[in-house]
């Protein structure tokens, strides 16, 4: 079991580290995305470059690696019950939550990149959808009536990441609560920039614009 665990977790954080915003901006031609905008290599940063095509196909592909690293433990590890927190669960149900987790911080803190990756939101959204589609598509629709409202990508995520654990607590088990919690927390911690930004009324808006 714990080494199912400790597989599960390095098979996520390599997959989750394939930094793919900087991957597809450089095939593109358009240098390195690090050096416009916020700096990230996620898909609200690739957007700013005004390459539409490739935002949306990075918020794909980082989705896609937490969501796969996640659906292969909880196909190949076993479905023995254990206890969990003092909750009765899985071994593949743990493992696989630890491989979405551990995806989600390669993608933050990417081996390939000395650590300075993006900020997880796709990474994160396509891990919970990977496991728990209820959740993931109430987290969404936050996300979109706030971004709708107030076109803060930032301020979005943040509402969307602070409502998770309530939405996981209702929707699946105490299990999953704890990682979306650590999920939810991480969200935030790497935010922090743009909540002083936004607080300061200095955080830029959703554009659609070419630059």
């Amino acid at each position: 079991m714990i080494t199912a665990f400790i597989l599960s977790a390095l098979g996520g954080y390599l997959l989750g580290s394939v930094p793919f915003g900087l991957v597809l901006t450089r095939l593109a031609g358009l240098g390195d995305i690090r050096k416009i905008g916020s700096g990230n290599i996620g898909a609200t940063n690739v957007l700013r470059t005004g390459r539409k095509d490739l935002a949306l196909l990075t918020v794909l592909l980082d989705a896609f690696k937490a969501g796969i690293a996640a659906l292969l433990a909880k196909h190949l590890v076993t479905n023995e019950a254990m206890m969990f927190c003092g909750y009765l669960t899985s071994v593949n149900t743990v493992a696989a939550l630890i491989a979405g987790t551990c995806g989600v911080l390669g993608h933050n803190f990417p081996v390939w990149l000395r650590f300075k990756g993006g900020k997880g939101v796709a990474s994160a959204f396509g891990f919970i959808l990977a496991l728990s589609p209820v959740v993931a598509g109430c987290a969404f629709l936050t996300w979109i009536a706030c971004a709708v409202v107030t076109r803060y990508s930032s301020l979005s995520a943040i509402l969307a990441a602070a409502a998770l654990p309530l939405y996981a607590y209702f929707y699946t088990s105490p299990v999953y609560a704890v990682f979306y919690t650590a999920i939810a927390l991480l969200v935030l911690v790497r935010h922090h920039a743009n909540i002083a930004r936004l607080i300061k009324g200095q955080e830029s808006k959703i554009s659609f614009k070419k630059k």
